[in-house]
């Protein structure tokens, strides 16, 4: 199945940051919250991310690592186990594609990126293993650094905030001086301001209310809303995977206030939304 070429120089999508983006989300895990053990098998992620690429992603985000509330953390050897087959199999396949890997640890991102991978997508933005933001620097990939607090299984009792905007930008701020300090150049870095981690469901929306004072800044910004509870709630949909309109109009909020990546499982129809909110504002 052919792909379109969607690379320009410097590994970022076309149009970099004249668009919002699509980032498409490929979970090689049993136990993600909405696809869980859908793509496992290397054959199966392979034809997920053919299809996302023919549907619209910009960028294809491989994850071996669960990181909904409660998961259990597997670790590197694993995680690699996971992800590489995966991996190596979409790059021989898909060689023009951007693909990032979202990962916390140093050693499967050094792995990762010697197989083939453009980009690294950390949860936690550098806390959880500081080498890996040395890896980043050595290679010179972009590096996405999300604002987390705790883990897995501890995030939702961290959830107290002074102004959750303030609070998260801060952190971010911090974050990305830790990464400079590391070796990795400004040009590298993506903020993610982290919805659904260590955040209550109206501290979402606050942050998406108020997300210009994130996007007016000089560093790109990738949001990740989908599917998530906090639409849910909203919604009163137990079922993430009938979350899609709820995500569609929370897209249509991010393009408006400037976002450079959303991070979507349903990229044919996001990728139809941002391209009408772009014909909106």
């Amino acid at each position: 199945m052919p792909t379109t070429k969607r690379l320009d120089s410097g590994g970022w999508p076309q149009g970099w940051r004249q668009r919002t983006a699509v980032m498409g989300v490929i979970n090689v895990t049993p136990d993600s919250f909405s696809d869980g053990g859908r793509f496992l098998a290397s054959e199966r992620a392979l034809a997920e991310a053919q299809r996302q690429l023919n549907r619209g992603a910009d960028v294809l985000d491989l994850g071996a690592q669960s990181t909904r509330p409660g998961a259990e953390e597997v670790g590197a050897e694993e995680e690699l186990r996971r992800l590489l087959p995966a991996l190596k199999s979409i790059r021989q396949h898909c060689p023009e594609a951007l693909i990032s890997i979202d990962t916390f640890l140093a050693p499967v991102a050094a792995k990762a990126l010697d197989a083939g991978a453009n980009w690294i997508n950390d949860v936690s933005g550098g806390r959880r293993d500081p080498d890996l933001l040395r890896v980043v620097a050595d290679v010179g990939c972009p590096v996405v650094l999300m604002h987390s607090r705790g883990d897995s299984r501890t995030m939702d009792q961290l959830t107290t905030y002074a102004d959750v905007v303030a609070d998260v930008k801060e952190a971010l701020l911090e974050r990305s001086e830790a990464a400079l300090q590391a070796g990795v150049d400004e040009s590298q870095i993506i903020w993610d301001p982290g919805l659904g981690f260590a955040k209550t469901h109206e501290q979402n929306l606050q942050l998406l209310r108020d997300l210009e004072q994130l996007t007016a800044g000089p560093r790109p910004v990738l949001i990740g809303p989908s599917r998530k509870r906090f639409i849910g709630a909203v919604l009163d949909e137990p079922r993430p995977k009938a979350r899609l309109w709820g995500t569609a109009a929370v897209a249509c909020r991010c393009a408006q206030a400037g976002a450079a990546v959303l991070r979507v499982h349903d990229v044919g129809p996001i990728s139809q939304t941002l391209r009408m909110a772009a014909a909106l504002w």
